[in-house]
């Protein structure tokens, strides 16, 4: 791709530029599948604006990052500019939830935002791939569900039960691909964690599902994910590139979106 031409009109090659866009696949499903759960389960204006600040904090994270180092390029001053824009968008946002609910109604962020700013911490030490950076990463989008719900006017707790299905799904999703990778470069992995991590998802969601907090569906699910750890963690796994087990992941993550939404709205 040629590289952007840099102009004293920063806004001239915005939308041309990748210079918002995360470089890791996997970052897009496992921000964006929350989000699109909680909208789907949970729609609300409310909801709406809150999207729109978390979108525009998962966008300025690849600028913020290279303002954070004093990264220098051609392209400064469409960091700069880039930056800005979302900056204001995320206000905007705020704005928008303030005048429509309140805060009050998006209290799970308290937890959310010790999360990102975990992750921040690590990307800007050059240490976004560590497993607490992405763990940390995928858990702030993970808890915006219980925001999303909760601006919607559900109660606490079957707003945190939404975000648990999100968090089921995402943190063993992560141990289990960064297992695969590992084992795939004859690097030292530990199976058990990933393991391990979805055996608790879905002894935590057949919970839930046995309180009538979320759909039983949602347990089904999750045992065919810890099915999938077990494959692709064991002797047996397939050997795929890494772009393919991305896409892999994204179709399960449809999948999911698609089997607890038709759920809820079957309740």
């Amino acid at each position: 791709m040629p590289r952007p031409i840099s102009s004293s009109l920063p806004g001239k090659n915005y939308f041309g530029s990748p210079i918002f866009l995360p470089r890791e696949h996997g970052a897009w499903s496992l921000a964006l599948e929350p989000l699109a759960l909680g909208l789907l389960v949970a729609p609300s204006a409310a909801g709406g604006a809150l999207t729109a600040t978390a979108l525009a904090g998962f966008f300025a994270r690849r600028p913020l990052r290279a303002l954070l180092r004093g990264e220098t390029s051609a392209d400064r001053n469409l960091t700069r500019f880039t930056l800005g824009l979302l900056t204001l968008l995320l206000i905007i946002g705020l704005i928008e939830l303030k005048l429509i609910s309140g805060f009050t109604a998006a209290w799970p962020l308290l937890l959310a935002i010790p999360c990102a700013g975990l992750f921040i911490y690590f990307d800007h030490h050059h240490e976004s791939r560590a497993a607490a950076a992405e763990l940390a990463g995928c858990a702030t989008f993970a808890i915006l569900p219980a925001a999303l719900a909760s601006a919607a006017g559900w109660s606490a707790p079957t707003a945190w039960a939404l975000a648990a299905l999100a968090l089921a799904r995402s943190l063993p999703t992560v141990l289990t691909i960064r297992t695969y990778l590992r084992l795939e470069k004859n690097q030292r992995a530990y199976r058990s964690r990933p393991l391990l991590a979805g055996v608790i998802a879905l002894g935590v969601i057949a919970e839930l599902a046995r309180e009538q907090l979320v759909p039983g569906l949602a347990v089904s699910f999750l045992a065919l994910l810890l099915t999938r750890t077990f494959w692709l963690t064991s002797a047996w796994r397939p050997h795929l590139p890494a772009k393919q087990i991305g896409l892999q992941e994204a179709g399960l993550g449809l999948l999911y979106l698609g089997v607890l939404t038709y759920a809820y709205h079957q309740q």
